[in-house]
């Protein structure tokens, strides 16, 4: 019989922990968020929120100019040349 007590005990005491948890879980704090709640009501209740702007599909372009710099970015320039100049800097005749 005793066995059954200490289950039902158990039991007992499990259920209330549960309950504890809960209660633990509320913290006497504030959030970065606190204060927002008239500014989120607004924005809940805004009828289009986009932009004017981005119902534009029209988008302008230079297609010449685009192929441009494909062929540059596929073909870079050749580089530049080298030449075989010697440049000496310093008084003359020192050795």
């Amino acid at each position: 019989m005793s066995r059954n007590k200490l289950l039902l005990v158990l039991l007992g005491s499990s259920l209330l922990a549960g309950c504890a948890a809960d209660y633990l879980n509320n913290y006497d704090t504030m959030t970065l968020a606190s204060g927002d709640s008239q500014k989120a009501n607004q924005l809940l209740q805004t009828v289009d929120p986009y932009n004017p702007a981005s119902n534009n599909t029209k988008i302008e372009g230079n297609g010449a100019r685009s192929v441009g710099v494909v062929q540059r970015y596929k073909y870079p320039p050749a580089p530049a040349p080298t030449t075989n100049m010697t440049v000496n800097v310093g008084p003359a005749g020192t050795q």
